[in-house]
Formats: C-alpha cells, sequence, structure tokens
C-alpha cells in the first residue's frame, strides 16, 4: 500500500478522523432528509422552501464529506462501504444538478453576491508596460 493511502487510513481510523467522518456523514443525512422533504411537498410552499434552501446550502458540503468518506474507505480497502457511499454521492450530485427549483433563497443571489463582490473589492491596477 502507498504510504500516503496508508496515512489516510490511520488517521480516518483515529479517534479525530472518526469524529470529523461521523460529522461528514451527519450532514450529509440532513441533506438527504431535507431533498425528500423536499421532494414531498407542495411547490412554492414555505415548507419546500424552506427544505430547498437547506438542501442547496448544505449539497456542496456533502458532496465533499461523501468524498472525503469513500477516500478514507477505499484507502482502508472497504470496498461493500466505498461502492455504498459512490451511490450516495452520485445521488446527492444527480439531485442538486437536475432539480433545478426556483423556490430556494439562493435564486438570483449568485448575481448579487457576484455585484456586491465587484463593488466591495479594489478595481484591479493596470500595469504600465515598460518602454524599450
Amino acid at each position: 500500500m502507498n504510504s500516503g493511502l496508508y496515512a489516510v487510513a490511520l488517521f480516518g481510523h483515529s479517534l479525530p478522523g472518526l469524529l470529523l467522518l461521523t460529522l461528514g456523514q451527519s450532514v450529509v443525512v440532513v441533506c438527504v432528509c431535507f431533498d425528500m422533504v423536499r421532494a414531498v411537498s407542495v411547490p412554492r410552499s414555505r415548507r419546500r422552501y424552506v427544505a430547498n434552501t437547506v438542501f442547496r446550502t448544505l449539497a456542496l458540503p456533502s458532496i465533499l464529506c461523501m468524498s472525503l468518506v469513500v477516500l478514507v474507505h477505499a484507502a482502508s480497502g472497504a470496498w461493500e462501504q466505498v461502492a455504498a457511499g459512490v451511490f450516495v454521492l452520485v445521488a446527492v450530485i444527480f439531485r442538486w444538478h437536475h432539480d433545478t427549483d426556483e423556490d430556494s433563497w439562493w435564486t438570483g443571489k449568485g448575481k448579487a453576491l457576484g455585484r456586491w463582490l465587484r463593488k466591495s473589492l479594489p478595481a484591479p491596477r493596470a500595469v504600465a508596460s515598460a518602454a524599450v
């Protein structure tokens, strides 16, 4: 086994690693639960709005946490858990990517945050080229 993979497997089975992986999997469970609430809620209702906002907020951290969990299990050689983790990872990515919904706090916030960021950061200075 590669020494880097051995270190990942060793960290994944230590107490701090197990605590971090458990916290990450808790985020994934909360994300999937809010996705299920979103799926069964009436469109344009407050319940769907809140569920979709929480799902959209936790989707990216869930993907990152699940990727780390899959990496640790792959380094450990637990192939059944790798398969289950990849299934959950693909399901969350699929739901995040294909179920675009208008009932979310994040709708239109990307452009608004980009405008605020451009306005708050100083403009880049143009560097004059050296005359030869």
